[in-house]
C-alpha cells in the first residue's frame, strides 16, 4: 500500500472522517548555491519524494495532529496557541499563526502528516512540510492562497517559528515545481522561468556523504556578513549595486582591486555562480549536457576553494565522480559541510559507479555513502 493510501486509511481510523490530501515535494538545486541571500539566481527542481498531509474540519475548539513518522499525537487550541520550537507541530502552528494574523477564517481541524523524503539528504523536507500544510489548509477553508503566498508563508514560518533563516528557494521550488522542468528563479523578483530538462541517457544521482559538520551555522552567518561587507565597500566604485548579483564576471578584476584578500574570494563565488546559473539554463535549453556538466564541476571548485563551504568528504566524492567515466559533472549541493553531491551520470553506469564509490569512500573515511536517484517531478497539489 502506498503512503497516500496508508495515510487515508489511518486518518479514517483515527479521526473517523475522510481527509482532503495535499502533497508537496522536496527539491534539488541543480546549480546556484549561496546566491539566494544576495538576491541572485538559483536553479531548483521538485523531486518525486515529498510530504503528504491529510486534513479535515472537526467541529471542535481544538486541532488534533498526528505524525506518522514520529507516531505521535499533538493537540492545541486553535484560538490560542504558541508554536513549540524544535517540535514537528511547530510547522503547523507557525503556518496557521500567519494565516490568522492575515485575517483568514478558521475552525478546528484534524491533520495527519506522512512523508518519504530521505532524512538528512538536504532535500528540504521542512519546506515541503510547510508547503503541504499550506496547500491543504487553503483547500479545506477555501482560502484560495496563491503558490507565491504559500511559499512566503512557509519561508516566514521557518524564520519566525523554527529559527532557520532560509531563503525563498526551498518552499518556492516545492510549490511551483513542474515535471521535467527546472525553475530558473530570480531571488530578487521572486519570479521564475521554466527550463525543460531532458537528460536522455543520463540521470541525476545524489551521493549522501552521511556527515554533517557543526560548522554550518556559524560559517553561514560569516559568509553572509562577508557578502554584505563587500557590497558596502564596492558601492564606492559601483554606486548602482544593491547586492553582488548586480556585478558580472568582467567586473571581477576591478572587484579584486577594491576588496581585501579575505573578502574577494567570497564575492567572486557569488558573482561567478550567478553567471553559471544563467549558463546552465542556456546549456539545458540547447540540450548541451557536456557544458552543463562542466558548470557543475566549476561550481564545486568555487564552493570549495573560494567560498570554503565544502569539507573533505564532499571534495573526495566530487573529485572521484568527476574522474569517473560516464559522469559529466559533480558538485556539492546545499549549504555545505556535509550532505550530498549531485551527479550527472550515464544511466547504465550507475551501478558500477555506486560499487566503486562505496568501496573508495569506506576505505577513506570508514563509513558508507548512500545513493538517491532523483526524478524531476510536479510541485504542490491536492491529490484527493
Amino acid at each position: 500500500m502506498n503512503l497516500k493510501a496508508r495515510l487515508q486509511e489511518l486518518f479514517q481510523k483515527t479521526f473517523e472522517s475522510t481527509p482532503i490530501i495535499s502533497f508537496a515535494p522536496g527539491r534539488i538545486n541543480l546549480i546556484g548555491e549561496h546566491t539566494d541571500y544576495q538576491e541572485g539566481f538559483v536553479f531548483p527542481a521538485a523531486v518525486q519524494f515529498g510530504i503528504w498531509v491529510g486534513v479535515q474540519k472537526n467541529q471542535l475548539p481544538y486541532c488534533r495532529l498526528y505524525s506518522m513518522d514520529f507516531e505521535e499525537e499533538f493537540t492545541f487550541d486553535w484560538q490560542s496557541f504558541s508554536p513549540k520550537k524544535g517540535h514537528w507541530s511547530t510547522y503547523v502552528m507557525g503556518f496557521l499563526a500567519q494565516l490568522k494574523q492575515a485575517g483568514y477564517p478558521f475552525a478546528g481541524f484534524d491533520m495527519m502528516i506522512g512523508g518519504d523524503i530521505p532524512v538528512g539528504a538536504g532535500l528540504s523536507s521542512s519546506a515541503a512540510l510547510s508547503v503541504s500544510i499550506g496547500t491543504g489548509l487553503s483547500q479545506l477553508f477555501g482560502l484560495k492562497l496563491t503558490l507565491l503566498s504559500i511559499s512566503k508563508y512557509a519561508q516566514n514560518s521557518e524564520h519566525q517559528y523554527a529559527g532557520v533563516n532560509c531563503g525563498i528557494m526551498d518552499p518556492y521550488a516545492s510549490a511551483f515545481g513542474k515535471k521535467d522542468h527546472a525553475l530558473l528563479l530570480d531571488c530578487r523578483s521572486n519570479q521564475h522561468q521554466e527550463i525543460t530538462v531532458n537528460l536522455g541517457e543520463y540521470s541525476l544521482l545524489l551521493v549522501n556523504s552521511n556527515v554533517k559538520h557543526s560548522l554550518e551555522d556559524s560559517a553561514y552567518n560569516q559568509r553572509r556578513a562577508a557578502c554584505e561587507k563587500s557590497v558596502e565597500i564596492l558601492k564606492a566604485e559601483f554606486p548602482e549595486i544593491n547586492t553582488l548579483r548586480d556585478l558580472r564576471n568582467p567586473d571581477l578584476n576591478q572587484v579584486e582591486k577594491l576588496l581585501p584578500a579575505s573578502l574577494f574570494p567570497k564575492a567572486k563565488h557569488v558573482i561567478s555562480e550567478c553567471e553559471r546559473v544563467q549558463s546552465a539554463a542556456d546549456s539545458l535549453q540547447s540540450g548541451d549536457l557536456k557544458s552543463f556538466g562542466k558548470l557543475l564541476n566549476a561550481s564545486h571548485q568555487s564552493l570549495s576553494q573560494d567560498y570554503e563551504v565544502s569539507c573533505a568528504e564532499l571534495d573526495f566524492l566530487a573529485e572521484k565522480a568527476q574522474n569517473f567515466p560516464g559522469i559529466l559533472g559533480s558538485r556539492m549541493m546545499g549549504g555545505g559541510f556535509g550532505g550530498c553531491t549531485i551527479n550527472l551520470i550515464e544511466t547504465q553506469k550507475i551501478s558500477d559507479f555506486q560499487e566503486k564509490i562505496h568501496q573508495l569512500y569506506q576505505e577513506e573515511f570508514g563509513m558508507k555513502p548512500s545513493f538517491i536517484s532523483v526524478e524531476i517531478s510536479e510541485g504542490a497539489r491536492i491529490v484527493s
